[in-house]
């Protein structure tokens, strides 16, 4: 056993007594075998109970969820699934609104008035993995102390506290970091902060972008990933004069293939968007009221904007929690399979967590909503139960655009596995296209456009299982459909 996990083990006995305070025993096997591990340190119940000299603005103290975006609201979810969450669970966020699902404001958020944008309380957590729409009023009601707009600023591991941004003291017995990333930014000196320069991480940022959409003539948008591609399809629903810049030679390119980029890159072009590519940027310029006017690029050309969007990637959110133990490779706060951290009682989940990635034997961390929801629910389970099952996550990424009311064509695909080793390509985009990454002999990733649910389903198993494929059969497959079918015949061989 490692020290780490010797010093959580011996961490996680406490004995209820009648009067429902917790009595801190050394571990022993004997007590390990009669009750969960449950992580709850030195008086932390007492603590929760109020039963403290120290005057703190949290009455629920036992386990305070720092961070409130998605994996927050799954996590809720889980202690409330276990009995846990009432008088208990207190959340603390940034944002005006509780926790709700985040890829919609890339999405049919940004749509324009008429097409029937999604809006809040509509897609609150946990309504993104079919749960329960679990509005302001749900957490009241399941005993969850909720403080919003009131960012954590401080922490003191030692005395297990946290200030707030506005001077607010909070008390933990157990403590989840949930703040997921910030968006990258452009420096003030080069017009970063400029009026009508946009970056979208919460509400508030996605409803200042509106505002400008409602306005604007010519948007710019500075990169060709995830964020880029989702922006521009719901400016083309704007018809708006729409530009992506990037200086990779293709879109997406940490996952699309050259070939399968060119076929998204003519879809988007027949939607009227334009493309530079390979350009980097010197500034933002403004114009004589001070809002931005221009994108200026390193040879010196310039493309008109009077709005800009900037999504060149994200920063894990460590915030006041910079003394804790970081992967400094890929960044993020270093945790276990069961993400603990490795400072007692301290966890992180969604985002800002560098994880074991258990299938492909290798530390990352994940920017996705599939993993903010797995994540919680596990370290959640993890902690209040004798689930100690590591952490077993398949990579899955997935994007939704053109989907507004008239729009000739929707857009969706998924991806699941590692897209590593060589590739085949079967379908001709129309609308369905299917890449296979295969390596070695056998099948790491796949992505589908436009699959049917049942193909859809297929993938993780696929991704999952790897099973040696025939790529020569594979590459003669004749449409999406029977390449997926000689790829499910793959399993049983």
């Amino acid at each position: 056993m490692s020290p780490v996990r010797r010093v959580m083990a011996l961490a996680s006995t406490t004995l209820p007594t009648k009067s429902g305070l917790s009595l801190w025993c050394p571990s022993s096997p004997s007590l390990a075998r009669r009750f969960p591990a449950r992580f709850s340190p030195i008086g932390s119940r007492i603590a929760s109970r109020g039963l403290v000299t120290a005057s703190f603005a949290n009455e629920n103290r036992e386990f305070v969820i720092v961070g409130g975006g998605n994996a927050a609201g799954y996590a809720a979810r889980t202690f409330v699934e276990n009995g846990m969450a009432d008088g208990r669970l207190c959340i603390v966020t940034k944002e005006a609104y509780a926790p709700y699902e985040r890829p919609a404001l890339t999405k049919a958020y940004l749509f324009p008035p008429e097409k029937k944008p999604a809006r809040l309380p509509g897609f609150h957590t946990c309504v993104g993995g079919g749960g329960e729409r679990q509005t302001p009023d749900w957490y009241k009601e399941k005993g969850i102390e909720v403080i919003y707009e009131d960012p954590v600023t401080g922490a003191n591991f030692e005395k297990q506290t946290l200030t707030t941004d506005t001077g607010k003291q909070l008390k933990y017995g157990s403590l989840i970091i949930a703040t997921g990333c910030t968006a990258s930014r452009f420096p003030d000196k080069i017009g970063g902060n400029l009026p009508g320069v946009h970056y979208i991480r919460e509400v508030a940022d996605a409803d200042s972008l509106i505002a400008s959409l409602g306005k604007a003539k010519k948007v710019v948008i500075v990169g060709g990933g995830y964020i880029g591609m989702e922006v521009a399809a719901a400016a083309v629903a704007w018809n708006l004069d729409t530009t992506i810049v990037f200086p990779e030679d293709q879109l997406l390119q940490r996952l699309f293939t050259p070939s399968l980029a060119q076929k998204y890159e003519e879809l988007y072009r027949q939607n009227g968007v334009k493309f530079v590519k390979g350009a980097s940027i010197n500034n933002l310029e403004a114009g004589s009221d001070g809002r931005v006017s221009a994108v200026k690029l390193a040879d010196g050309s310039t493309i008109e904007a009077d709005t800009v969007v900037i999504g060149i990637g994200a920063k894990p959110a460590i915030g006041p929690f910079e003394t804790l133990a970081m992967n400094k490779s890929i960044g993020g706060i270093q945790v276990d399979g069961l993400f603990r951290t490795s400072t007692p009682g301290i966890f992180a989940i969604g985002d800002v967590a560098a994880f074991p990635l258990k299938i492909y034997d290798r530390m990352t961390r994940v920017e996705h909503v599939d993993h903010a929801r797995r994540s919680a629910q596990h370290c959640v389970k993890s902690l209040l139960t004798a689930h100690t099952d590591t952490y077993d996550y398949l990579p899955y990424f997935y994007s939704r655009v053109f989907e507004y009311e008239g729009s000739p064509r929707k857009v969706w695909w998924q991806f699941f596995g590692d897209n590593v080793g060589e590739t085949v390509e079967v379908g001709n985009f129309d609308p369905k296209i299917a890449t296979f990454w295969i390596e070695s002999g056998r099948l790491k990733g796949v992505l589908v456009e436009s699959g049917s649910p049942e193909e859809f389903q297929l993938l993780p198993k696929l991704a999952r299982s790897q099973p040696l494929v025939d790529k020569a059969k594979l590459a003669s497959a004749s449409s999406v459909e029977e390449a997926l079918e000689i790829a499910q015949a793959a399993l049983q061989s």
